[in-house]
C-alpha cells in the first residue's frame, strides 16, 4: 500500500457543517489583518528600498544586528543544549520548578528584562567587571546581554519539546549496548533532532535580530554605535525620516521570511517529503 492510500485511510473525510464555516471565516479574517500589515510594509518600503540600502547607517545597523544576533545566538544554543537535556533526559531536582522559572522571562515585559540586566551591571560588581574590560551598559556586548536573556528561555523551550517528541528507545538500546550518556546524546539524539535544531537556530536569529526593548533599556540607541535595525527604525521614525524607516522594515521583513521559509521547510511532516521524493 503506497503512501497516499495510507493518507486517505488514517485521515477520514471532513465534512463541511456550520462550525466549519465559521472557524474558516475567522482564520481568512485573520489572515486578511496580517496581510494588510504586512502589505503596508511592503508598499511603504519597497520604492526606496534599494537606495536606502547604499546609506552607511543602515548598512551599519545590519552589520551590526547581525553580529550581535548570530553572537548570541551561538551562545544561546550552547546554554539550552545541555539545559534541556538535563530537563528531559536527567533525574535532577525539582525539574518543574526550575522549568517554570527558566520560562518564566517568555511573558515578562522585555524591557523588564533589560532593566534587569541594567541593574545588574550598574551594580558595584558590574562595575567591576567593567573595569576589568566586561563593559556591557551602552555597548555593543550589551546587545548581545540582552539577546541572551530574552531568548534563551525561547531556545530551551523549542529543543525541550524536540527532545520530549522523539522516539527514546534508540537511546536506551544505546545504553545497554555499554554507550555513554555523552555519546548517545552525539550519535543518536542530536542526530535525530537536527531539523528541529536548525530551526531553532533560526528562530532564534531571527527573534534575535527583531529584539528591541531590552536592548534600548540597557545600551539605548545611538547612531553608528548601538544603532541596530529596530534602532534604525525607531530614530528614523522620530527624525521624521520615514522612508529610511520604512526600507529598514522592508529588510528585516524579508529576513524574516527567509528564515521562516526554511523553517517549515525543515520542519515538514515526513510523509510529505516522501511524496515529493516519489
Amino acid at each position: 500500500m503506497d503512501m497516499k492510500s495510507q493518507n486517505n485511510k488514517i485521515s477520514p473525510k471532513k465534512k463541511i457543517d456550520s462550525f466549519s464555516i465559521i472557524t474558516i471565516c475567522i482564520a481568512m479574517l485573520v489572515t486578511c489583518f496580517i496581510s494588510i500589515a504586512v502589505g503596508s510594509i511592503i508598499v511603504g518600503g519597497a520604492p526606496c528600498f534599494i537606495d536606502n540600502l547604499k546609506s552607511e547607517e543602515v548598512r551599519f545597523a545590519f552589520r551590526l544586528s547581525f553580529f550581535t544576533a548570530s553572537i548570541s545566538t551561538i551562545l544561546v544554543m550552547l546554554l539550552a543544549l545541555p539545559t534541556a537535556y538535563a530537563l528531559t533526559r536527567t533525574a535532577m531536582p525539582f525539574k518543574g520548578l526550575l522549568g517554570i522559572i527558566i520560562e518564566l522571562t517568555l511573558s515578562l515585559p522585555y524591557l523588564l528584562l533589560g532593566l534587569s540586566l541594567l541593574i545588574i551591571f550598574s551594580s558595584p560588581a558590574g562595575k567591576v567587571l567593567k573595569e576589568m574590560g566586561f563593559k556591557v551598559v551602552f555597548s555593543p556586548l550589551g546587545i548581545v546581554m540582552a539577546h541572551i536573556l530574552v531568548n534563551l528561555p525561547y531556545g530551551i523551550r523549542l529543543i525541550r519539546t524536540a527532545f520530549e517528541s522523539t522516539d527514546r528507545r534508540l537511546e536506551y538500546i544505546a545504553s545497554t549496548l555499554g554507550a555513554s550518556s555523552w555519546r548517545t546524546f552525539l550519535t543518536i539524539l542530536l542526530p535525530i533532532c537536527k531539523n528541529s535544531l536548525i530551526s531553532t537556530f533560526l528562530l532564534v536569529w531571527s527573534r534575535a535580530l527583531g529584539e528591541f526593548g531590552a536592548t534600548l533599556m540597557l545600551v539605548g540607541i545611538t547612531r553608528m554605535k548601538t544603532e541596530t535595525l529596530p534602532g534604525s527604525i525607531y530614530l528614523s521614525i522620530t527624525t521624521g525620516n520615514n522612508s529610511t524607516a520604512m526600507a529598514t522594515a522592508m529588510l528585516m521583513l524579508l529576513i524574516s521570511v527567509c528564515t521562516l521559509f526554511i523553517s517549515h521547510l525543515l520542519n515538514r511532516p515526513a510523509y510529505k517529503q516522501e511524496r515529493q521524493v516519489h
